[in-house]
């Protein structure tokens, strides 16, 4: 699979806005971390560093979907960019002022959280117009997708603590998001982002979320941030007790490694079957991988059992991504995987949110048992949702750049795509 995401990669364009999208996201993947290590060493609590974490993700979710449908409506190059400056500046905002004043750090975060660009499903839209539309090539482009979002997930923690340790949580802040505008930037500048335009929609207040097969995903995804959530702030509990923040670092990068591990190894066949039934053994399995992580044992043991709880992340989200293209209506593709985004922030939110307390309350086996109950809930809606998720869906059409294929990639009804001027 290895050369055949070479083969992805070397597609014109491809290669420029994965990386450009995987570093105008570091600043999404790793501001929980970065918001609870600063918190932590402003002299925070660890319920004051969760919920500003919860703060962060939970504009975060409010901010992908607006965000989303106005890249559907206006085009990328409008959006990404600003939104990306004032993120930033929020981020820069709460490592000059501290949390000294909770109000303004509070404020700080929330104004980073929704004003995140929507990155992540704008290079989604925009799979189809780079690789020719042709179904196999875009699902192939997705399973990459995920495990490159591994690999920041693996780089990212280490980043933050890199930064942490040559300077300061401030300046890890500062510099995640100047790294951030200059990817987003990289995005934006670039052809096809600049030339696509959403399929025509039907005008419904609900868009994307009139889709029950789509609700039901999103059910489910939100449990499954949950789960992360809650490692984040468990995973500082336990660190802080077992050696503190390198060993927080090298947990959460062997989470984002196993994760990396099980993407390529499911990306390494193509599978057969419908993907919604797929999906519920893959979500099954992850939540039973949580399970070992309530021994809490030590460093070395901990860190290979981070690793098996990502294990079936990528692949669950791979397939994820499969799911939404086959059930989200045609003209919100940008809007309807921004909501999977938003589902997954807030379910991270309130995770991290509960964490917290359930650190203080029941010491840092609780922590991860929150991962466990949020994992066996994301199966069981899963499980409660099989009419809505079966069948397929209605298929995605998405514009690409003049000359574009006007394919659409969804399983469901094709449907006729708007060139981009």
């Amino acid at each position: 699979m290895a050369a055949g995401y070479a083969e992805l990669l070397r597609t014109r364009h491809a290669a420029r806005l994965l990386a450009g999208t995987l570093i105008g996201r570091l600043p999404n993947g790793t501001g929980p971390v970065a918001i609870v290590l600063f918190t932590r060493a402003e002299g925070g609590s660890y319920t004051l560093a969760g919920a500003l974490a919860a703060a962060y993700g939970l504009a975060n979710a409010v901010g992908q979907p607006l965000l989303g449908r106005a890249v559907d409506l206006y085009g990328q190059p409008r959006v990404q960019l600003p939104s990306a400056v004032i993120s930033a500046l929020g981020m820069v905002w709460l490592a000059l002022a501290g949390t000294d004043s909770v109000g303004v750090a509070y404020a700080a975060v929330l104004v980073a959280g929704l004003f995140t660009p929507p990155l992540e499903g704008g290079l989604r839209a925009l799979w189809p117009s780079v690789l020719g539309g042709k179904q196999e090539r875009v699902h192939a482009a997705y399973a990459m997708d995920a495990v490159a979002q591994e690999i920041m997930y693996t780089v990212g923690p280490l980043l933050v603590t890199l930064f942490v340790a040559l300077w300061s949580p401030a300046v890890a802040l500062l510099a995640l998001n100047a790294l951030g505008v200059l990817g987003a930037l990289s995005v934006v500048v670039s052809e096809p982002s600049r030339t696509w335009r959403s399929a025509p929609r039907e005008a419904h207040w609900l868009g994307a979320l009139r889709s029950r097969g789509l609700l039901a995903l999103l059910g489910a995804f939100f449990f499954v941030g949950m789960a992360l959530g809650s490692i984040t702030v468990a995973g500082v509990a336990y660190a802080d007790a077992n050696g503190g923040q390198a060993v927080y670092g090298w947990l959460m990068a062997a989470l984002g490694l196993g994760a990396l591990l099980g993407g390529v190894t499911y990306g390494a066949r193509q599978w057969a079957g419908a993907p919604e039934r797929r999906l519920r053994v893959l979500v099954g399995l992850l939540a039973i991988c949580y399970v070992p992580l309530v021994l809490t044992v030590g460093p070395v043991a901990m860190v290979a059992l981070g690793a098996l709880a990502g294990v079936f992340l990528a692949p669950s989200l791979a397939c994820a991504f499969i799911v939404v293209d086959r059930h989200a209506p045609v003209g919100t593709v940008t809007e309807a995987f921004s909501w999977l985004v938003t589902f997954f922030g807030v379910g991270a939110a309130i995770g991290t949110a509960a964490a917290g307390p359930a650190v203080e309350l029941g010491g840092v086996p609780a922590g991860f048992a929150v991962a466990v109950g949020a994992g066996v809930a994301a199966w069981a809606v899963l499980m409660g949702t099989q009419r809505a998720l079966s069948g397929g869906g209605r298929g995605v059409a998405v514009a690409g750049g003049a000359g574009a294929p006007s394919d659409a990639v969804g399983q469901g009804s094709k449907a006729a795509v708007a060139e981009g001027s």
